[in-house]
């Protein structure tokens, strides 16, 4: 800004330098006789008023105007007219006093100061400030434009990744925002077609596997009782029950859709089907429900309820008392199942999660089972866009601990 000020003065200057070199130059060459009228007519067609001042010598003071106007005056006037100059843009309201030492005598002239200094300096302000709102203003609407279909395209990935489908999504936006939205399509696509595929694949599987099983059951039931047969049926309803869990491994959750499900309903439910069944048994085991009022999330009912049954059956099998609870932290609901059982050794937590896993410890989560309860559990719950996580629990035994977005 200072810059351009100093820029606009000076050219400011140097214009009405030239304008007094020329009237000085006109009235020495001209003749004594006509001076008068020579200066004249140039200082009505440039708007100054001159004077001669005979035998009069410029001011012995320093030139009370700016360091600017006097350096533009001196560098044309020394250059054209080599006379010396005196200037007061100060002492005469609205006029700058520019005076030419001449031979014998002093020429006088009078500009207005608006012709010699850059006095419009706050038009200059905001002009430029409101150049700058303006491009700011632009700059915030173009990258406004930008960033919402970065933005839309972040909310459909993270809806697919929580197992939600995204039918209104459209790609839009710049080049490469488009190229990502079209890839992020493909790769939905993708996706949904080995899900598919799989689920297929599995129906499939389930048919081929379930009618032998169904059909040695028939011939079972008709043979006549004995020791073996005893054992031979039990081993195929194992062999059943472990089919049954291999596919609900491998299915997951697909095909069913997220919708509004009221967790403490659920929990209430899942709570009221372990008691009947530890009653049932005589077990003498309790489970106790600590749930905060209102709960409500996006999710698929069927699979989270398969999930938190898993987890507190593992619970009730191997401890006398378990509870559940579910808060809200945050962004987040945490869902957790405490029990006062054996637990399980902290470098061991991890393999509890391994497909087809089963721990040696005297805890063992899938006791009676293939070593799939926690693996199915962890991918429901990674499924909704949450984790599934084994940590110390208070009672002395196992929480396990689910986090899911609301």
């Amino acid at each position: 800004m200072e810059r351009q000020w100093q820029t606009v003065s000076f050219r400011m200057a140097r214009g009405v330098a030239s304008q007094v070199a020329m009237i000085v130059s006109a009235y020495e060459r001209a003749p004594v006789s006509e001076r008068g009228a020579s200066i004249g007519r140039l200082a009505e067609a440039g708007q100054l008023l001159v004077s001669i001042v005979p035998g009069e010598t410029l001011p012995e003071s320093e030139s009370p105007a700016g360091d600017l106007l006097r350096q533009g005056f001196v560098r044309e006037l020394s250059g054209r007219a080599k006379r010396p100059v005196w200037i007061d843009g100060e002492t005469l309201d609205g006029y700058t006093d520019i005076r030419v030492q001449l031979d014998g005598a002093v020429m006088r002239v009078l500009i207005d100061r608006k012709r010699t200094v850059f006095t419009n300096t706050h038009i200059n302000v905001v002009w430029m400030g409101g150049t700058a709102l303006l491009l700011l203003a632009i700059a915030i609407v173009f990258l406004r434009n930008q960033i919402r279909p970065i933005e839309r395209l972040a909310d459909a990935a993270e809806a697919f990744g929580k197992g939600r489908d995204v039918p209104d999504f459209r790609p839009s936006g710049a080049t490469e925002v488009r190229r990502a939205a079209f890839a992020f399509l493909d790769m939905k696509e993708r996706v949904s077609r080995a899900i598919q595929q799989r689920t297929e694949m599995l129906a499939g599987v389930s048919h081929d596997l379930r009618t032998p099983i169904t059909r040695m059951k028939l011939q079972l039931a008709m043979m006549p009782q004995s020791p073996d047969v005893t054992d031979l049926s039990a081993d195929v309803l194992e062999l059943e029950r472990m089919v049954e869990e291999y596919l609900a491994f491998a299915r997951g959750a697909s095909g069913e859709t997220a919708v509004e499900v009221d967790l403490n309903k659920l929990l209430s439910e899942i709570a009221a089907n372990a008691r009947r069944a530890q009653d049932a048994k005589g077990s003498g085991k309790t489970l106790d429900l600590d749930a905060e009022a209102e709960l409500t999330l996006q999710a698929r009912p069927n699979a989270i309820r398969r999930c938190i049954t898993n987890l507190v059956d593992n619970a009730l099998r191997h401890a006398a008392r378990a509870v559940v609870s579910a808060r809200i932290k945050g962004e987040t609901v945490e869902i957790a199942i405490d029990d006062n059982g054996p637990g399980i050794p902290d470098h061991r937590r991890e393999e509890a999660f391994r497909p087809f896993h089963r721990l040696d410890e005297g805890r063992n989560l899938e006791a009676g089972g293939v070593g799939l309860g926690l693996a199915i559990a962890r991918d429901i719950v990674r499924g909704h866009g949450g984790e599934l996580e084994l940590q110390r629990s208070e009672l002395g035994g196992l929480k396990a601990l689910i986090t899911l977005p609301i």
